[in-house]
């Protein structure tokens, strides 16, 4: 008998502590900048205030990384940009909207194909309590 007609579900594999422990680390900033400022401000505004409290708790964070797009072995520079990278494995994207979409969603699940990494975290500013902005997104 064939396969045909018998789907295959994805596996994935638990993603390392070490990365759990990161999205922590931001999640907990997060709140930090969030009950500080509130909602209302610009996302540049969250990103370099985020940033800053990342950079105390000591973790390595880089901001607006260009993130080329290649297309029939071509590399093209006028692709996207990470708002934020943390660890080296964690991507961060920032915004400060009155409602996350899909679109935002597939956003970061784009930047994760792109960069071979398997977690992001989606963080919308714009709410009253920021536990209703955070989104967990798992390649």
């Amino acid at each position: 008998m064939s396969g045909v007609g018998i789907s295959q579900k994805k596996v994935y594999l638990p993603i390392p502590a070490e990365i759990e422990d990161t999205a922590k680390a931001v999640i907990d900033a997060a709140y930090q900048v969030h009950t500080e400022l509130g909602a209302g401000l610009l996302e540049s505004v969250y990103e370099t205030c985020l940033a800053h409290e990342l950079g105390k708790a000591g973790l390595l964070v880089e901001t607006q990384i260009p993130l080329p797009v290649v297309y029939d072995n071509i590399k093209l520079d006028r692709g996207f940009r990470l708002d934020m990278l943390v660890n080296k494995h964690l991507i961060v994207e920032i915004k400060a909207v009155d409602l996350l979409t899909g679109a935002h969603r597939a956003q970061l699940l784009t930047y994760l194909k792109l960069t071979n990494l398997r977690l992001g975290l989606l963080i919308n500013f714009n709410v009253d309590h920021l536990r209703n902005g955070i989104r967990r997104i798992i390649s």
